[in-house]
């Protein structure tokens, strides 16, 4: 039997889609049913490692996570990882498929229409029920024509679809009337209800609201779904950064560098999620006054990143730092001496001195390293502990390393024994690889305390997927999800 779909559209990007598809997995997963994510075709620089080294977006693995399966490619076939300049990386069911420009890429989406359905088409058979997401608007129409990821999708699969809108930005009618209005009519009959999100204050204001739509619509209003702070869930892209956190109170602040083409900058949230710990994402030197620490993160261009903290004024400010220094991946080239593009892997290529904050040197290779690793930490902090993570890389980082962060004992499922990572004589600077890091309580703690935190919570936080499954589960009702999660 071929499992039904459900699709999640939204108004606009950055409505809320991917937590939405989140809650759904692991509402559908309390219920026994074996369902799976899925989105076509995703635009993001936060990307996450499969077990058999396959990259796909980030948000995709966070609502596997959900559905309590291990990710995997066909959840996420095609993966559009900027570069800059207009152009992209595209990574085709999980490995680097071309490098190109936006109408390159524009002009090859039809060939690439045939991955789509294939890998849907192999969820479905293995699944009792599939979760898709789209991305953006589907009714961008300048885009339609070839359009993998929303309608078509949506129409390929006879999918029961949702359209999300986020009252919270304003103009929650245009948003959901005029995307109806603007959808093709066999598209529009797919739709089987709207979903107003991040509602703040009491849902009872809005009666009048909800009758409008669904009187103006001939749609049920499935569920308003309240704002809520901090969920713990890795945000799909950078847009998420502009909004900033919402923090305060007394503690220890960490700064993040807004980097160029920053990738992975999940690697900080479970830090934002201790208490007494801000995270401030800064883009000037002066931002960085009366941080504890400062983490420069990945990077899918790390060149760029280098000539952007050069031009910002940061090579003066990071020298003499008083507090830690981390770098992950793109960072961690960026504390070193040297980093060389000899091959052009990331842009045009060349050379440039590091910080020369660690005494290694990087040089970019033609094969990329995507894998999930085990380690154990060899940091004074946490001592022995052991980590779980993934590697993300095309670089080769080397150099007189006499204080390694961590040896990887497991690269990928194969037994081994690597050192990766520097730690400076002093303690403050280091830098690694492994994504994922802070993710290991024991590491994350060690490493804050040496920073003077202390942790002041006196019970430990929900499951984050059962949380958002409770507000979800509520917003929408028995009734609804009944009829929703119908297989």
């Amino acid at each position: 039997m071929t499992a039904p779909v459900i699709m999640v559209l939204g108004t606009a990007s950055s409505v809320g889609k991917s937590t939405l598809v989140a809650a759904l997995c692991r509402i559908a997963a309390r219920r026994g049913l074996r369902v799976a994510p899925f989105k076509a075709q995703n635009m993001s620089n936060n990307a996450a490692v499969t077990a058999d080294g396959g990259e796909i977006g980030r948000s995709t693995a966070v609502q596997a996570e959900a559905a309590g399966l291990a990710a995997t490619v066909q959840m996420n076939p095609i993966l559009i990882k900027p570069e800059g300049h207009m152009h992209s990386q595209i990574i085709v069911e999980g490995r680097p498929w071309r490098s190109l420009d936006a109408l390159d890429y524009w002009q090859r989406k039809d060939l690439l229409w045939e991955v789509v359905t294939r890998n849907l088409d192999t969820l479905r058979e293995q699944h009792d029920l599939v979760i898709a997401e789209g991305a953006g608007s589907p009714v961008e129409l300048n885009l339609k024509p070839r359009d993998i990821v929303n309608a078509r999708v949506a129409t390929y699969a006879q999918a029961r679809t949702l359209l999300v809108g986020d009252i919270d930005t304003g103009g929650i009618f245009a948003q959901l009337l005029g995307t109806l209005m603007l959808l093709e009519p066999e598209e529009r009959t797919l739709i089987t209800g709207l979903v107003i999100n991040r509602f703040r204050g009491d849902p009872l204001l809005f009666q009048d609201g909800i009758a409008i739509l669904e009187q103006r619509s001939h749609l049920p209003v499935l569920g308003v779904v309240p704002w809520v702070d901090d969920l713990g869930l890795a945000e799909e892209d950078a847009v998420a950064l502009e909004r900033g956190p919402a923090q305060a109170g007394a503690g220890i602040t960490i700064a993040v560098l807004s980097i160029p083409a920053i990738a992975n900058f999940d690697d900080v949230d479970p830090l934002a999620r201790e208490p007494g710990v801000r995270i401030r994402y800064v883009n000037k030197p002066e931002e960085i006054i009366g941080a504890a620490a400062i983490i420069l993160p990945g990077t899918k261009h790390t060149l760029a990143a280098r000539r952007w903290l050069s031009e910002r004024g940061f090579d003066a400010t990071l020298a003499t730092f008083p507090g830690a220094i981390v770098g992950i991946c793109g960072g961690y080239q960026l504390l070193g001496e040297r980093i060389s593009d000899p091959l052009g892997i990331e842009g045009m290529g060349g050379t440039m001195p590091g910080l020369g904050l660690l005494p290694v040197e990087t040089i970019f290779a033609a094969e990329k390293r995507t894998v999930q690793v085990e380690a154990r930490a060899r940091a004074p902090w946490a001592q022995g502990a052991p980590l779980r993570g993934y590697e993300i890389h095309a670089g080769r980082t080397t150099g007189p390393v006499s204080r390694p962060l961590a040896t990887i004992t497991s690269r990928g499922g194969t037994q081994t024994t690597e050192d990766d990572g520097h730690i400076r004589a002093d303690g403050r600077v280091w830098g690694c690889y492994i994504h994922g890091l802070f993710a290991n309580q024991a590491f994350r703690r060690g490493w804050l305390s040496s920073l003077g935190w202390q942790d002041s919570s006196d019970v430990p936080p929900p499951d984050p997927y059962d949380h958002l499954a409770d507000i979800v589960e509520a917003a929408f009702g028995t009734r609804h999800l009944n009829d929703l999660l119908a297989v």
